[in-house]
């Protein structure tokens, strides 16, 4: 079933109930609106999308911070047939372009956060034929995004989609750090919607707390849960301790997916005397999970401490699996905390060595995953698609192993990755940012542990010889990385390389970490 269907289904059958909240705290503000709403501002992009020649298998990117229009401009894309795009709000606007000219997007729809680096690159966009703005004070050369949904009719597009349609495709990056855009069909995103809901047994009567970015396949795969079920979800713009326990309270959350920063910012305020939990009636709140990066078991422990009647789960996932859920705890296994849990709902795992045959029991291995949420492909890149995809098994590069229940525990990543708050930072993209600086004759970077994010990058320097660069200087080059990329340390040393070149990062890991 195309995913889109599940919409039009809701606002059948539940015209006039909640589907989505939206609340921003720092100014006060709520906005809601129901099924019906939420099918009608949908069928109204798709008919002004439709109205400016978009037809079946354009892309149309989509560039805002999470907001109540996030959802419907999602879901009034896919009804014109076209494949939406969502883009990391945190890239900078040479990132935006480069993804934007890889996929030939024909639209954008953007916020007012991103109006400056909308209109840096604007020009050198080619294949951008039309602009759509979500705000006040809308450009010059960009329509409303209101006015648009004013002027066109909420009636059903009409276009007709199957499920092997290409729906959209999210970008990821590989060990080169160049981004890749991950092809989805409408069958993928209609599996995370079945396998979401039988994880976390979604009814009529739940309300999830959506707080991570829409952009991300997490966020909104965890959401399809609401929407399979018909229930109601709360956009939480902002992340301190007391507004997402306000927000569980006043809106009576009963599901919440968190980071592992946000889950140790909220019991570090608990313990620290910010955050009274008299103040609140959490009574209804039934699930907290967690993924996105390794939980440690500690902080499970200390959170079972204060919420003790929460049922609790951590998902695996990634973006060529359509998200979370290809793995998942399960919220019967508590007493397995520290492992990623068993195969989910619908999929397969195994662990292998490097000629792909199953290790023994407690073995370290690579974990290959099969299910209906594997990608189609990687976009427009044969070569990088068959490294991952062999035999409908997705090779997911991450070391793990297995205990004797079949539990699967994450060890260690092929990649080289390092996962800063739930986002992904690829060192060789900072590596050559460092390598630009006239005194820097080699960098490495590498992850060291972090309690509160799960692990930071730090910058190891080999300066030309003669040449003197301190901390600060580094540092301050590095402003003008986006502010999850930047090192959080900088370490003056040789650069160890094995004789073909590769940086020797396990010896760096051991000596700083």
């Amino acid at each position: 079933m195309p995913i889109t269907e599940l919409l039009s289904f809701n606002a059948e059958k539940y015209p006039n109930d909640v589907s989505l909240i939206e609340w921003e705290p720092s100014i006060n503000s709520r906005r809601e609106i129901t099924w019906q709403d939420f099918e009608y501002m949908s069928n109204r992009l798709a008919n002004a999308l439709l109205s400016y020649n978009l037809k079946r298998g354009d892309k149309v990117a989509i560039l805002t911070m999470n907001c109540l229009e996030w959802l419907p401009v999602y879901f009034g894309i896919l009804k014109t047939g076209a494949l939406a795009v969502p883009l990391n709000f945190r890239f900078t606007a040479q990132e935006i372009k480069n993804c934007i000219e890889t996929v030939k997007a024909k639209a954008i729809i953007y916020g007012p956060e991103f109006k400056e680096k909308i209109q840096q690159i604007r020009k050198n966009l080619s294949s951008v034929k039309t602009f759509i703005y979500v705000g006040e004070d809308t450009p010059a050369n960009a329509q409303n995004y209101k006015d648009l949904l004013n002027q066109y009719p909420s009636r059903h597009p009409g276009i007709k989609i199957s499920d092997s349609d290409d729906a959209a495709l999210y970008f990821t990056s590989g060990t080169t750090g160049c981004p890749k855009p991950i092809l989805l069909t409408h069958h993928n995103l209609f599996s995370a919607c079945i396998t979401e809901q039988k994880h976390h047994l979604q009814n009529r009567e739940d309300n999830f707390l959506c707080i991570p970015p829409l952009y991300h396949t997490g966020a909104k795969m965890h959401w399809f849960g609401s929407l399979i079920s018909g229930s109601k979800a709360v956009i939480l713009r902002g992340v301190k301790p007391k507004w997402i326990l306000e927000t569980a309270s006043k809106e009576r959350v009963t599901i919440v997916w968190l980071l592992v920063p946000w889950a140790q910012d909220i019991l570090d305020a608990i313990e620290k005397g910010e955050i009274d939990l008299k103040d609140y009636n959490l009574k209804q709140w039934r699930l907290m999970h967690i993924g996105a990066q390794p939980v440690p078991p500690s902080l499970i422990k200390r959170w079972k401490k204060y919420f003790p009647n929460q049922q609790y789960d951590t998902n695996y996932g990634l973006s060529e699996a359509t998200g979370p859920g290809c793995v998942h705890l399960g919220i019967q296994n508590t007493h397995k905390v520290g492992s990623i849990g068993l195969p989910g709902y619908n999929w397969r795992a195994k662990i292998v060595d490097d000629e792909g045959h199953p290790v023994p029991t407690g073995q370290v291995g690579e974990l290959i995953v099969k299910g209906p949420g594997v990608m189609k492909c990687y976009y427009n890149n044969p070569e990088a698609t068959n490294q991952v995809l062999k035999n409908g098994w997705l090779y997911t590069g991450d070391l793990a192993k297995q205990d004797e229940d079949g539990f699967i525990y994450l060890v260690d990543r092929k990649k080289d990755i390092i996962i800063v708050g739930g986002e992904n930072i690829f060192p060789v993209e900072v590596e050559n940012f460092l390598r630009t600086h006239n005194d820097i004759k080699d960098a490495a970077v590498i992850g060291m542990p972090d309690k509160r994010l799960g692990e930071v990058p730090i910058a190891v320097i080999e300066t030309k010889p003669g040449k003197i660069l301190t901390e600060e200087m580094v540092l301050d080059m590095c402003k003008e990385l986006p502010r999850y990329k930047r090192p959080r340390k900088v370490i003056f040393d040789k650069v160890p390389r094995n004789p073909t070149g590769k940086i020797e990062k396990p010896k760096l890991r051991e000596k700083w970490c």
